[in-house]
């Protein structure tokens, strides 16, 4: 009922951070659609209704993030310290790039370079963070009109010191124990835990006898491992440490196991937490 008082609506699009000094303009139309072609930058969608008697309270949109598809430039960054230093190929000279980097939706920083450069520098960096950076290009260099012409020309993902993980990988779970092998499965470490790009896994196990068997490396996206040419009857505890660049993270507390003599035996489940000291 309330629909046939309306006469419009009002539709804000804000990009999230503007370092503009004008608030986007009202966009007023009647019909309830719109389109609008928007870079990968952050943005908030408001919108409110309109009749004789005035302005309806807006309703809020969240644009969720768009994956990384396509783009037409490679993102370089060289850490100096605190700051970084970004190049990019192919080499590409629009008359402003805007730059968005931040940690989060809710920590991001804008730049707007309008003079010709080959590289730029962004600062405030801080050791074991990652960061998102993003790089747009404009051929319209009025602030106000970013919204409408500045297209994504690539997207890269940083850290200015990487660390090793504060923890290993949680949920450790033993299925399928038979005489000879067992599944060793986990839930992947967190990525704020990860303090840099988690390269993979590494799995240690020794039997009762404390014989160590080869350590086992995998890559980051496996989380299951299934463990072969086990002594039957025997004792065996697993640990898994994940490791970055910077080196290996603690490993899992020691989880125990043990193969029967014959047959299989019911999965074992277990979870384990770790928590920094």
């Amino acid at each position: 009922a309330q629909s046939e008082n309306v006469l419009g609506y009002f539709v804000n699009v804000e990009r999230i951070p503007n370092n503009c000094s004008h608030p986007p303009n009202h966009i007023s139309l009647k019909d309830r659609k719109i389109h609008v072609n928007l870079s990968m930058a952050n943005y908030t969608v408001k919108i409110s209704a309109y009749n004789e008697a005035g302005e309806s309270p807006r309703a809020i949109y969240i644009v969720p993030e768009f994956s990384v598809t396509d783009l037409p430039g490679q993102i370089h960054v060289k850490s100096q310290g605190t700051n970084a230093v970004v190049t990019w190929t192919p080499e590409y000279n629009p008359k402003c790039f805007v730059v968005d980097w931040g940690t989060s939706k809710e920590n991001m920083h804008m730049k707007i370079i309008t003079t010709a450069t080959r590289n730029f520098t962004l600062d405030n960096f801080q050791p074991y963070k990652l960061y998102k950076i993003m790089v747009h290009a404009s051929d319209v260099c009025q602030c106000e009109s970013f919204i409408r012409h500045e297209k994504t020309f690539g997207v890269t993902h940083f850290y200015s010191v990487e660390g090793v993980p504060r923890t290993g990988p949680t949920n450790v779970t033993i299925l399928n124990i038979t005489k000879h092998s067992a599944l060793v499965k986990w839930t992947e470490i967190a990525p704020e835990d990860r303090l840099g790009f988690l390269q993979g896994y590494r799995i240690s196990y020794t039997d009762s006898t404390r014989k160590t068997s080869p350590v086992v490396t995998l890559n980051s996206s496996i989380t299951s491992y299934h463990l072969t040419r086990l002594k039957e009857k025997t004792t065996y505890r697993v640990q898994i440490s994940g490791f970055t660049n910077a080196g290996e993270g603690p490993l899992t507390l020691s989880q125990p196991f043990s193969t029967p003599k014959y047959g299989t035996v019911e999965p074992l489940f277990i979870c384990i937490t770790q928590h920094e000291s």
